[in-house]
């Protein structure tokens, strides 16, 4: 799962990372832009996480692959 952690204070968010790292990212933008103030506001889950479906290379290479066995049928 991914997480996104928006700042209390400010418009701030992390980008997608895994909740350590992104509660790491969320502490050290309080720490420089928030001094004295506890960590606060709120998180996102993508319960999908980072690798959830195709991309566009993996749905070209099927696309082609298709066509070869397409062309090689007609034969």
């Amino acid at each position: 799962m991914a997480h996104r952690y928006w700042c209390g204070e400010c418009s701030h968010r992390t980008p997608w990372l895994t909740e350590s790292e992104a509660a790491q990212r969320q502490i050290e933008h309080y720490a420089a832009e928030h001094p004295g103030i506890p960590p606060g506001g709120h998180v996102e889950v993508d319960r999908g996480g980072p690798d959830r479906g195709f991309g566009c290379l993996q749905l070209l290479g099927i696309a082609i692959l298709l066509l070869v066995l397409a062309a090689a049928c007609r034969r």
